[in-house]
């Protein structure tokens, strides 16, 4: 699975509002600056994520960004999913929409599984879970597993 920079720079961005304890808006620059993000790539990532209604934004001098939500009611999977669409497509395509025949047959249940676990960890995961260093014991102990840190 790759993870684009669009989808990166989102969820670090949800979590610098994450983070700001509703100390009112976040300014765009100042989302920026806090996780090195170009600022005019992030001013479309969080116009995605305000129509996605994960984020709500205000004008003005005291204007900025907050979160719709609780932290603890936005899953990285929703950020993801509003940048960036389906978390697991295959060339574009949803698992479900692909048929395969012969000895490629089995691997539409391969992919469908695929999808399945990284749901699992990503729907799992809220952004109050890793603005706070706390992620669920499930997720701690994948990353904590000795292979887990190794390229093959």
């Amino acid at each position: 699975m790759r993870i684009s920079a669009r989808a990166d720079y989102a969820v670090r961005a949800a979590l610098e509002l994450a983070s700001s304890g509703g100390d009112g808006p976040l300014k765009a620059e100042a989302i920026a600056d806090a996780q090195d993000i170009p600022h005019k790539f992030l001013e479309s990532i969080l116009n995605d994520m305000r129509r996605g209604g994960l984020v709500v934004s205000q004008r003005g001098g005291n204007g900025g960004y907050r979160l719709a939500k609780p932290a603890d009611a936005i899953s990285i999977a929703d950020v993801i999913r509003v940048v960036e669409g389906p978390l697991v497509s295959v060339r574009g395509v949803r698992p479900p929409e692909l048929s395969y025949s012969g000895p490629a047959e089995s691997l539409l249940p391969l992919w469908i599984a695929l999808r399945s676990n990284v749901r699992q960890i990503l729907e799992g995961v809220s952004l109050a879970d890793v603005a706070s260093s706390r992620l669920p014991a499930g997720v701690a102990a994948l990353a904590d597993a000795p292979k887990a840190w190794v390229n093959p």
